[in-house]
């Protein structure tokens, strides 16, 4: 980052914290009143859910771009800088533009600050903030279509200052408890908040059942037509191949049949599925198919930085953000249907308010050996605490490696992937978003 980026995004991080949400939109609607609304003068597409959003984010804008129109796109968390937040045309903006956004809602921001702090509230959060740079930058490209993920839930999310034309809810599990709620049904409530009855709704399959009632009492409290995966839509047959899936889809207007997803994982055939279907909806009201070479064009083309990525060979390096036990469940799946390494070595990192004993749990079937390490972030586990929860886990301390320095973490791993001369190990990096951008920072890769 430069001085400058360094200097604003300081100041974005002295407001309240991304994971420390105040449930009030208030704020965010009040910030974009003054700006003169812009997030309405583009259409919009919002993504909600557990896990899977930010792919499927990235997958619609691509499909969207493929067919024409100018797109942006707001995703979180970043993985190395705060300018991968904000995507126009399917690129970052780069470091001017997110300097310029910043100036641009900087009075408004103001304005909005004291009002509070006279009322006895709270500042703009720092996700409040972002979002409204968001949406500005779309104004000003402009762009023809937003693509929108929130951060956390849906009904007070700060990304509810738009009125989208279509929403998707990915599957819904156990995760940021503290603020959603304890349990399924109440974390699904607040997912369900971004449906509305001027929005098309588009649902994937649910893992729990007590997730899916709460959806459909929405969408029939809503009296909306909803497209739900596994009914109305489906992954008909894929079949994994070399560096993606060949895919049979059902879409809300059409079969698409023989197309290629540059993604591993049954997973991201699931979220593509749920772009596709987003992307009928928007493009034609949802009675008009896409142009099958033109969404072939598109879904063979994605990429997913820190999603199941391969990130070097000699031995298989595979770094993936799961961090909550879903997307570990999921990630292991991955690695079984994907992969065949003799020797199976974790690289894990976790963040305190994430439940580590479960995660570890979940990895530990897949695991001959685990490297325990800790990311640069403040919220991270301390390596010691955390191998002490794997070596419970693991039940053999043979098996649990502490290595503190991710660095010599990272050596430790490949050495242990390659031991006894074995040409086929491979090592997956797991536990964390920061730890999969900051062990991709390492190795030289750059966000895309």
């Amino acid at each position: 980052m430069s001085p400058e980026l360094r200097e604003v995004y300081a100041a974005l991080l002295e407001r309240a914290p991304e994971n420390r949400i105040e449930p009030d939109l208030s704020r965010i609607q009040r910030v974009m009143e003054l700006m003169g609304d812009p997030q309405n003068s583009y259409r919009s597409i919002r993504i909600a859910g557990t896990n899977g959003k930010t792919t499927t984010a990235r997958i619609l804008e691509r499909i969207l771009r493929e067919a024409g129109l100018r797109t942006g796109r707001t995703t979180s968390p970043h993985l190395r800088s705060p300018v991968e937040r904000i995507a126009i045309d399917g690129a970052s903006i780069d470091e001017e533009g997110f300097l310029q956004a910043y100036r641009d809602v900087e009075p408004f921001a103001a304005i909005v600050d004291a009002e509070q702090e006279a009322a006895g509230g709270v500042r703009l959060t720092y996700f409040e903030y972002l979002t409204a740079m968001a949406f500005q930058a779309f104004a000003s490209a402009p762009v023809d279509v937003a693509v929108v993920e929130t951060g956390l839930g849906g009904t007070w999310d700060a990304t509810g200052a738009v009125a989208p034309d279509v929403a998707v809810i990915t599957p819904i599990s156990l995760d940021h408890q503290d603020y959603l709620g304890d349990t399924i049904a109440e974390i699904a409530g607040e997912k369900a908040g971004i449906l509305t009855a001027d929005a098309t709704a588009i649902l994937a399959s649910q893992p729990y059942e007590d997730a899916a009632d709460v959806l459909r009492e929405r969408i029939t409290e809503l009296g909306i037509e909803a497209a739900i995966e596994d009914q109305q839509i489906g992954v008909l047959a894929r079949t994994p191949g070399v560096g993606g899936q060949m895919l049979s889809l059902q879409g809300i207007a059409g079969r698409y049949e023989e197309v290629f997803l540059s993604l591993l994982g049954e997973h991201q055939a699931r979220n593509a599925l749920l772009a596709l279907a987003a992307a009928e909806a928007l493009l034609g009201d949802g009675s008009t198919p896409l142009d099958q070479e033109m969404l072939g064009a598109a879904l063979s083309t994605i990429t997913s930085p820190g999603r199941a990525e391969v990130v070097r060979q000699a031995p298989t390096m595979l770094v993936d953000a799961a961090h909550n036990p879903a997307g570990a469940l999921t990630l292991v799946e991955t690695v079984r249907e994907n992969f065949r390494f003799t020797r199976t070595v974790g690289l894990v990192g976790i963040l305190q308010d994430k439940d580590a004993a479960e995660i570890l749990e979940v990895l530990e079937p897949l695991l001959d050996s685990v490297v325990i390490t800790q990311s640069g972030s403040p919220r991270a586990i301390s390596a010691d605490r955390l191998a002490d929860l794997a070596r419970d886990v693991f039940e053999d301390e043979d098996r649990v490696l502490e290595q503190a320095s991710l660095p010599d973490a990272i050596q430790a791993a490949v050495d242990l992937a390659e031991s006894e001369g074995d040409q086929f190990g491979g090592v997956v990096v797991a536990g964390s978003v920061t730890l999969a951008a900051e062990v991709r920072d390492l190795l030289g890769l750059e966000e895309d």
